[in-house]
């Protein structure tokens, strides 16, 4: 028997078994394939293979037949291409035979220069009989390109089509112009989309994929067991439909390109490209807000229509459009140029026309890619359930490049800190050196970041120096007077000079204009004891003005402090500024600071953060507890995206290579200035504020109110999404129904018609505007013995009458009625603090009756009630105690007594919602005067819409009662409780060690 002729009958027999199932097909194709890797066989089964190309060709009827073609796909039919002009290719039918899908995608490729694909590295996903991977490698000549499919039928007839153009007729292998085969270059694996790549840790250059989209009318598929064995019709049905991905892209049939896309992010190098094919049915702005969304830029390459396959059912795609506002695109034939809904192509087409949709090639590369990879790092480890609010598409390219390198920040600093660490009420000591190092490198200023102090906002700043100095006159700029007090701007008391004849209560502001001459005559005249000036546009660009207020301030004893927020620009190549220009060659006066507060961002125009330079260690360090009495802090997320801003610019510098030369110190002699007053002297010296932390000192702070408990990843999440959304809508970020239904349910405080929400960064800012209310209308504060420090202090820092009420070890230091009546005879215009239901510090519990009996002697006496719940919420000893339910008492009390008897409810979120970093205080007024007497103090620091929005989620999730944070709450009880326990025993042990010495 010839060669020949044996062949002939294995090609006869090897038909035989392909015509007697599909399964005897695919089993012959491996036996075929077996021979083929075996190096001792190859020419063998390549000229088998020949022979079986002679006898089966590319009809429908070999298909039905045999189960298995042979079709050629031409490359290019143009004279100038050098390369082979068709590939031979097997297809067997549960694999995706070359059709328009797969046609138009390489006509896309086709766009792209030659250079895009040539010498990288490339994966083609969904790659199905692995024409299209074939080709990159046959016209393109990568180093290496990867065809990748979750079918391993689709694989084991890749690698085989591979041998048939990688091999002659003889089984010689054929030789590109580079002296390598398609062998060296291509590699087929099975793979459910990138899990190879990412398994093996290959770092690809391009990504392709011409990958179905089509909504799966059974989204149970994926569970299925996906093997060689399956059926025809599964594999088919894999390759055709995709499951639901858990994308909101889902809807459209996109979830698996979203996927696609997402995974790719994490294997793709920096200058990466990817391209996919993409169905226009959609439409064509949901298809390209896929990628913009995840942070690419988009080229559209190619688009061409196909028609809408017949057995393609779109009734999916009809119900989707009866339940939304969304319209897919669909075309009345391959001529229609306006698009029709699915409603109306579902019509057209059941009435026997055809229909078609679009059928476009994207080219995508990322803008950041650095960035972005972080991003999507952080969003895989736990946080998937997110990123569908991701948004990272901007028209403005100003905001991209400021608002994805913060995100990316922020995924780092969420991912590897369990907790948020203490930072000075100074500000974040990472920010005070960020902004002094941008005024060394762009101003050349030499700061350090103890002459920076932060504040929440320039009102803010503004309203704090001005209670530290408390002068009894100053003139303050008009354009910086909107948020002080109003008793300050309609005051007159301005004659006289002798301070100790005046009280300190009195405190007139003069508004003056923006003019440094103007400014100048008015203190020369009014000779006040501070001023706050700005500098106009006109006199910024020089130092002359700036020079002259100091010259006027210092000879007449006047404290400067100039505001240069409208000339402070955050940019490579910031604008000139006098003031600038005058600090890069002077000293700062000792009676002077500057001001700046930072709101020119490209993203949030009402984030905003402060900061004030003074080079007077004394000014300093008074300021840094003004903020800690008045502030608490400020906000840990402002501090950290204007940081993020700062360190951008600074980031791509090199160290210092010069040194600052040797500036100015003040020589000229001065006016005494007025000093801190005698209030803030006696706050700030015998107060206990919290310590300042020397470096790697290993302090374990107890001074603040903060618990350094590891941070819930639901928390994480929340507020990661608050900025990853964008036009977030009102009522996302309106927080009151939630705060409403947080204190009904967990206080029963009942909530007028008329009452007033006001929010503020942290509780205590809200508490000290109360303490002014009570100032205002003349009351006395009353505090249980053991209250608050911190709340004490401020209250004597802004000059209040303070009355201690007082309290027995015996009941736990609770205030009980009989005390309470005894000082409240006393007292005029009580206004009465009350830490519930757990009391600061001991951590016992008020129970409903006692609550009850308290406000019912308070409205006896016709007192104003503030309880504070800001330190309730993480008790573990409540074993007995009921919860409370003021709705009932409070209706009682205010329809039979005393009009001016009213109770306000102050609290904050921070602990109760396991935060560390989100920093959100309440505050409900139900009385009319007292909510107009608040708004005569606007200087408030509100939460930005971020802070709203994730504090929103988290009540929410709270009111469900979500697992994962009812968990997290349980086992941070466990650990305060743990920790009472260790301190309790060491305390008592050093107690009696004591009392044996």
């Amino acid at each position: 028997m010839t060669a020949a002729t044996a062949t002939a009958e294995a090609v006869e027999e090897f038909l035989r078994k392909c015509e007697a199932s599909g399964d005897e097909a695919y089993g012959a194709f491996r036996s075929v394939l077996e021979k083929l890797e075996d190096p001792s066989s190859r020419t063998q089964a390549r000229v088998f293979l020949s022979d079986l190309q002679k006898r089966v060709d590319d009809s429908d009827e070999c298909l039905n037949k045999y189960h298995f073609r042979i079709q050629d796909v031409v490359l290019d039919q143009y004279e100038g291409y050098q390369g082979r002009k068709k590939l031979t290719m097997m297809v067997i039918p549960s694999i995706f035979i070359p059709e328009d899908w797969s046609f138009t995608f390489y006509e896309g490729l086709n766009r792209h220069p030659d250079s895009i694909l040539k010498d990288k590295t490339v994966a083609e996903l969904g790659c199905g009989n692995g024409w299209i991977t074939i080709a990159i490698a046959e016209k393109w000549l990568p180093s290496k390109v990867y065809g990748l499919d979750i079918n391993p039928r689709a694989i084991r007839i890749s690698w085989i089509n591979l041998y048939l153009n990688a091999l002659d007729e003889k089984g010689q292998p054929i030789y590109d112009a580079e002296k390598k085969t398609l062998l060296d270059r291509v590699e087929f694996h099975e793979s459910d989309l990138l899990a190879y790549c990412r398994d093996h840790d290959i770092q690809l250059e391009r990504i392709v994929g011409c990958i179905p989209q089509i909504l799966n009318p059974n989204p149970d598929a994926m569970s299925k067991i996906i093997t060689e064995n399956a059926s025809e019709e599964f594999l088919y049905s894999l390759s055709n439909y995709c499951a639901l991905q858990g994308f909101v892209e889902d809807q459209f049939g996109l979830g698996l390109i979203a996927r696609a896309v997402e995974e790719g992010i994490g294997v793709i190098k920096p200058s990466g490209i990817m391209i996919f094919n993409m169905g226009g049915r959609p439409g064509q702005g949901v298809c390209k807000r896929l990628f913009e969304r995840r942070g690419f830029r988009v080229d559209k390459l190619w688009q061409t229509k196909i028609l809408q396959a017949s057995d393609t059912d779109i009734s999916a795609l009809v119900e989707i459009e009866k339940n939304s506002p969304h319209r897919f695109e669909f075309f009345m034939g391959l001529s229609g140029d306006l698009p029709i809904c699915a409603r109306t192509a579902w019509a057209y087409g059941k009435a026997g026309g055809r229909i078609s949709h679009a059928l476009s090639v994207y080219s995508c590369q990322l803008r950041q890619p650095n960035q972005v990879k972080k991003i999507f790092k952080f969003l895989k480890n736990g946080f998937h359930e997110i990123s569908s609010s991701l948004d990272l598409s901007f028209e403005d390219d100003s905001v991209a490049d400021e608002k994805i390198p913060f995100l990316a920040y922020l995924a780092s600093v969420l991912k590897e800190r369990s907790f948020f660490p203490y930072e000075p009420p100074a500000g974040s000591k990472r920010f005070r050196n960020l902004i002094a190092d941008f005024m060394k490198k762009y101003h050349h200023i030499p700061l350090n970041a103890d002459n920076v102090v932060v504040f929440p906002s320039r009102a803010v700043a503004i309203e704090n120096a001005l209670r530290l100095f408390s002068p009894r006159l100053a003139i303050v700029d008009e354009r910086l007077t909107r948020h002080l007090p109003k008793q300050w701007l309609t005051s007159l008391t301005i004659k006289g000079t002798d301070t100790e004849n005046s009280s300190e209560h009195e405190l007139t502001v003069i508004e003056a204009p923006r003019q440094s001459d103007l400014m100048v005559e008015l203190i020369k005249k009014l000779k006040p004891q501070v001023v706050i000036s700005g500098i106009g546009d006109f006199e910024a660009v020089t130092s002359s003005a700036f020079v002259h207020l100091l010259d006027v301030t210092r000879e007449v004893g006047s404290r400067l402090f100039l505001d240069i927020s409208d000339h402070f620009e955050l940019s490579s190549l910031p604008s000139s500024n006098g003031v600038l220009k005058y600090l890069a060659g002077n000293v700062l006066p000792s009676h002077a600071a500057v001001i700046c507060g930072l709101v020119k961002n490209q993203v949030y125009s009402d984030l905003e953060v402060a900061f004030l330079i003074s080079e007077e260690e004394a000014i300093f360090k008074a300021l840094s507890k003004t903020v800690e009495v008045l502030e608490g802090t400020t906000a840990l997320i402002s501090q950290n995206y204007y940081g993020c801003l700062f360190h951008e610019l600074l980031a791509f510098q090199l160290a210092e290579r010069h040194t600052h030369k040797e500036r100015d110190c003040e020589k000229a002699k001065s006016t005494e200035m007025i000093g801190f007053s005698r209030s803030a002297i006696s706050v700030l010296n015998s107060a206990e504020l919290s310590i300042t932390e020397t470096p790697n000192s290993g302090l374990i702070h107890m001074d603040v109110d903060q618990s350094f408990l590891p941070i819930p990843s639901l928390v994480k999440a929340a507020i990661f999404e608050s900025f990853a959304r964008q036009n977030m809508s009102e009522s996302e970020i309106d927080v009151t129904p939630s705060i409403q239904q947080y204190i009904k349910s967990n206080f029963g405080f009942p909530i007028d018609i008329n009452a007033e929400f006001i929010y503020a960064d942290c509780s205590q800012s809200l508490f000290n505007k109360l303490v002014l209310c009570c100032i205002l209308e003349g009351g006395t504060l009353c505090f249980p013995a053991g209250s608050n420090g911190n709340y004490v202090s401020a209250a004597r820092f802004l000059k209040a009458n303070i009355v201690n009420i007082p309290t027995e070890s015996e009941v736990g230091f609770k205030m009980t009625e009989k005390t309470l009546v005894t000082i409240l005879e006393t007292v005029k215009k009580p206004w009465v603090y009350i830490s519930g239901p757990t009391i600061n510090p001991t951590g016992l519990l008020y129970s409903n009756k006692e609550i009850e009996n308290i406000l019912t002697v308070c409205a006896k006496y016709g007192a104003r009630v503030v309880i504070d719940t800001a330190f309730s919420g993480l008790e573990f000893n409540y074993e007995g105690w009921g919860g409370w339910d003021l709705e009932g008492c409070l209706s009682k009390l205010y329809s039979s007594t005393n009009s001016s008897f009213n109770v306000s409810l102050l609290g904050g979120l921070s602990l109760k919602m396991l935060t560390g970093a989100l920093k959100f205080g309440f505050l409900v007024l139900n009385h009319p005067q007292l909510v107009d007497a608040f708004s005569s103090f606007p200087g408030l620091s509100k939460p930005h819409s971020t802070v709203r929005y994730a504090i929103k989620k988290l009540l929410g999730l709270r009111e469900r009662k979500a697992r994962d944070l009812m968990n997290a709450v349980a086992e941070h009880i466990r650990n305060l409780e743990s920790r009472s326990k260790r301190l309790k025993e060491v305390l008592l042990s050093a107690l009696l060690q004591e009392n044996l010495n």
